[in-house]
């Protein structure tokens, strides 16, 4: 073989490798979230069926937290610190959010929910996560997330002893933001269509 061959070879070689590499990365997130989504590892809720048909007479307490990543000049929310609801329950809760800048600025939400154990049995049917949210200078907004909690929780010996589950939402300026943060890698899925 020719040296000027081998050195293309070499070079094809190479740049497969790159673009393999470069693929993997931008993957390995996503891939990362549909494992935790299928699971419920790490807090992510699940998102799949539709709400059970059945619902409990056991009930369990919803408690909200907000945050706020320090890039972001907004003051973000829950518009009620808990909900107590019945096991199979749909519930709607509202989280309010007000721009504190002098110009437009964009966010983008994150969630997850504690104990760990309980996401699996989490189940959101509609949410704000994900999906760019922009707010004019001083302007306020409210954002709905509607949500169950799956009665199959009081059936396991693992999460039969819970009663309080705790939804925490974090606004970043960006996907980036939040990836640079950790923040990503430990999300729940998104409701919809993803925008960034």
């Amino acid at each position: 073989m020719s040296r000027r061959r081998s050195s293309t070879v070499i070079a094809a070689a190479l740049t497969a490798v790159i673009a393999g590499m470069a693929g993997m990365s931008f993957a390995a997130v996503p891939l990362y979230r549909m494992f935790c989504a299928a699971t419920g590892y790490g807090g992510t809720p699940k998102i799949g069926p539709e709400r059970s048909a059945s619902i409990s007479e056991r009930a369990i307490t919803v408690r909200f937290n907000a945050d706020t990543n320090p890039g972001l000049p907004w003051q973000f929310l829950p518009e009620q610190k808990q909900v107590t609801l019945k096991l199979g329950e749909e519930q709607v809760a509202f989280y309010a959010a007000r721009n504190q800048a002098a110009e437009p600025v964009t966010g983008i939400a994150l969630y997850t929910v504690t104990p760990d154990k309980a996401a699996q049995y989490f189940h959101k049917t509609a949410c704000f996560c994900f999906n760019q949210q922009t707010l004019a200078a001083g302007q306020s907004m409210q954002f709905p997330v509607s949500f169950w909690v799956d009665p199959a929780i009081s059936d396991d010996p693992n999460t039969a002893d819970i009663t309080t589950i705790t939804l925490s939402y974090t606004f970043f300026r960006s996907l980036d933001d939040a990836q640079h943060s950790g923040a990503l890698a430990k999300a729940g899925e998104h409701v919809g269509p993803l925008t960034q």
